[in-house]
């Protein structure tokens, strides 16, 4: 019944990613669909602004050159350019520098502006009168600079989502497997106990009997009708908080060992070496610490 539900819950977690896969797919080519549209959209832009330069330089009718100064230059917000001479700038526009900025800082400023986008796009030439010509820099605007880096953006937001979604399911089926075990382990228990009742009958029989009564065996049998019921616990306490009393530590320890060194290798010397008082006490829950002391020993043993 619990393998179906893990295969739906593994199902769910295949339909997250591919969904966040297709989300990311449909932004980054919806992206560059945009970005592609306003790039072709700036470069016509600033084809024009060069013409209309080229104009405004060369004719003689200024009867329509106030139309193009307020509706092609002026007009040009976003598009940062720089027109120089081939050696001198001439002018610049719509670059991002602080205000009240000293004049050489403020041309250092230009010229690395300019070179940097002598390295993204070739100048436009703008013919001028005696063989003359000016150049035309430019680079892409800050919202198509920042459309080109919203996918990478975008992306790593998908995939953070996607990773909590993944973690919260994975954290969900442990949980819920982290249920079963401890409906398990109170089942064991509590069916431990039927026959945990028989023995101790069984051992009271056998105390009372005249045949019995002085048999090693009786003995044994109590202590290991006391390690199961000291299981028994163990594994009620599963899933639950252990509930710590103030112990003697050194008895404690010294009783865990004392149960095992019966039931190994003869071979097998157990010691305890302690620096503290033996009456030392600690908050301790003692068949919890006994299987953490049984554990120890028995991998020393094996080891």
């Amino acid at each position: 019944m619990l393998s179906p539900l893990y295969d739906q819950k593994s199902r769910i977690k295949l339909l997250v990613l591919l969904l966040a896969l297709l989300i990311a797919g449909a932004t980054v080519v919806y992206t560059n669909v945009l970005v592609q549209r306003l790039s072709e959209r700036e470069q016509h832009q600033i084809d024009l602004y060069a013409k209309t330069q080229r104009y405004i330089i060369n004719t003689e009718d200024t009867k329509n050159l106030p139309f193009l100064q307020e509706q092609i230059i002026e007009a040009n917000t976003t598009i940062p350019v720089i027109l120089t001479d081939g050696e001198n700038i001439v002018d610049t526009k719509n670059l991002s520098l602080p205000l009240h900025l000293p004049l050489q800082d403020s041309l250092r400023r230009v010229r690395a502006v300019l070179l940097e986008m002598q390295q993204r796009h070739p100048p436009i030439v703008i013919e001028l009168p005696g063989n003359t010509r000016n150049y035309l820099f430019y680079q892409d605007s800050r919202l198509l600079r920042q459309l080109r880096t919203y996918p990478l953006a975008a992306l790593a937001v998908i995939a953070s989502l996607s990773m909590m979604a993944y973690i919260a399911f994975s954290y969900s089926r442990r949980a819920e497997q982290n249920r079963v075990w401890v409906g398990l382990a109170k089942e064991t228990a509590h069916q431990l106990g039927t026959p945990l009742s028989s023995l101790v009958g069984w051992q009271s029989y056998l105390r009372e009997s005249e045949r019995f009564r002085d048999e090693p065996i009786v003995e044994e049998l109590g202590k290991d009708i006391k390690r199961l019921e000291i299981i028994t616990e163990r594994f009620s306490n599963i899933g639950s908080v252990p509930v710590l009393k103030a112990e003697n530590f050194y008895h404690t320890t010294r009783n865990a060992i004392a149960y095992l060194e019966s039931r190994v290798s003869r071979k097998v010397k157990f010691s305890i070496e302690t620096e503290l008082p033996l009456d030392t006490p600690a908050c301790i829950n003692v068949p919890l610490f006994d299987w953490v002391v049984e554990n120890i020993c028995k991998n020393a043993v094996d080891a």
